[in-house]
Parts: C-alpha cells; sequence; structure tokens
C-alpha cells in the first residue's frame, strides 16, 4: 500500500506541476499518467479490503492463519489486487483507440480525464464500478469488524489482540472516507467553480490537496503511532531536539544582572 501511494503521488504530481507549467501535453503522455494515477486510486479501496481480511483470519482463524496468509499466496493476492483495479478502466483506452483517430493523440489538451476520454458510456461505466466497488469494500470492512468485534468478546484470552485488529479495521473505514473524496471531488470542483467564477486554478490546486495529499500524508502517520517501537524513537527524537535547542539558547539570564 505504501508503493502504491507513492506512485499515486509520484504521478499526480508531476502531473499537476506539468499541467500548471505547460497548461497543455501531448495526449498520449496525457494518457499514460491518467491511467496509472486512476489504477493506483483505485487499488487503495481493495488494498483495503485485502488487509481488513487478513486481520480477520488473523483473529478469527489464528490456527490456520499461518497456512492460508503464505507469501505465495500474499503474491498471488497482490496480483488479484491489481488486476481487479486495472481491468475496469484500462477498457477506456480500448475504446478511445477506437472510436479517435491517431491525429488526436498526436495533439494537445489540458489533462483531465474527461478530455481525454470523452466518450459519454466511458462516464457512466466509471460510475458504475465506482459505486460497486465502494459498495464491496465496505461491505468487507463492515462484515470483518463485526467478526472480530464478536470474535474479541467471545474470547478473553486475546482481547489486546483482537482490539488492536478491530482498531486496524476502523482506520481501515477511515481511509476508505477519505478515499470518497476522490470520487466527489469533481462535483464539488464545478459547484466551487461557479461560487468563485475565474478561480479555477486555485480550486483545482486546493482540491488536489485535500483529496490525494492530505489522505496519504495522514495514514502513514496514523501507522507509525501506533506502532510501539516507531513512537518511543519518535519521543526520544522530540525530546532531544528540545533539549538542543535550550542548550543552543544558553541558561535565562536574571533581569536583575543585566
Amino acid at each position: 500500500m505504501v508503493i502504491n501511494d507513492g506512485i499515486q503521488l509520484t504521478i499526480t504530481i508531476t502531473l499537476f506541476v506539468l499541467s500548471y507549467i505547460f497548461y497543455k501535453i501531448n495526449v498520449s503522455f496525457c494518457c499514460f499518467f491518467i491511467l496509472v494515477a486512476v489504477f493506483t486510486t483505485r487499488n487503495t479501496p481493495v488494498n483495503l479490503a485485502g488487509m481488513a481480511i487478513e486481520r480477520y483470519i488473523a483473529i478469527c482463524k489464528p490456527f490456520h492463519h499461518s497456512q492460508i496468509c503464505t507469501v505465495r499466496r500474499t503474491y498471488i493476492v497482490i496480483g488479484l489486487i491489481w488486476f481487479i483495479s486495472v481491468a475496469p478502466d484500462i477498457t477506456d483506452l480500448f475504446v478511445t483507440l477506437a472510436t479517435e483517430s491517431l491525429s488526436f493523440f498526436h495533439g494537445s489538451v489540458f489533462c483531465l480525464r474527461q478530455n481525454v476520454f470523452k466518450d459519454p458510456i466511458l462516464a457512466y461505466k466509471r460510475k458504475a464500478f465506482d459505486i460497486i466497488y465502494f459498495s464491496c469494500v465496505f461491505l468487507i470492512l463492515m462484515v470483518t469488524y463485526l467478526r472480530i468485534m464478536l470474535a474479541a468478546r467471545a474470547v478473553s484470552t486475546e482481547k489486546t489482540s483482537a482490539q488492536r485488529a478491530r482498531n486496524t479495521i476502523l482506520l481501515h473505514g477511515v481511509q476508505l472516507a477519505m478515499c470518497l473524496l476522490s470520487y466527489i471531488s469533481p462535483s464539488v470542483e464545478i459547484i466551487l467553480h461557479l461560487i468563485f467564477p475565474g478561480r479555477i486554478l486555485e480550486i483545482r490546486f486546493a482540491n488536489y490537496l485535500v483529496v490525494y495529499i492530505l489522505p496519504r500524508f495522514l495514514s502513514p502517520i496514523i501507522y507509525g503511532a501506533r506502532d510501539k517501537k516507531f513512537r518511543k524513537y519518535l519521543i526520544m527524537y522530540f525530546l532531544s531536539k528540545s533539549c538542543s535547542d535550550r542548550l543552543r539558547q544558553g541558561p535565562p539570564q536574571d533581569k536583575d544582572s543585566i
């Protein structure tokens, strides 16, 4: 998931900077950037579902966890997640190749998805898959959370482990809610453009920060702060930095001596 978010941020930042510098870029390059950004964006909620299922197996079926969650099966699941993320949106490229002339791909456009994949059917297909994907992920998170909560109540010996797993599922739910922002952002952008005409660049920049940067900035902080070793060294770092700053400033001077 960290690698996926890293790719997503790299691509979207590159695309955002290019849009600001050149405004219009080549359609072929735009297709590549948009498709990779869409694949990695769709990959995030599917990853959350996979992680929730793994936590469910670890808590509710602990004796079978090592046999079910092997390294080989993990690689297979990762490949399946990428296939599920890529398959619905790669068809946009095939439809565009079939409907647009070759000269279109040599031209330049402002790099937005609707400017490249212009067929109206693709927009309806996109909405349908968004609803299906997020409904499935939401159901998986709800079922795994409820099963883990019931397991925590039934078993008295592993309450700490079950509570940590339950908190992990809740964090996945928060991340899923953040992922939903990327699907409502086009509508919000249109509304803000009507309220603040002539501020389209500022609106897009603010939208980009809130929808793409903020969720992927919070995730590593939340997971890092939950790790005991990381939290210990983080506290030590801030304490040592605070002490070194005080030593640099020197001892406080008495007003009477001045």
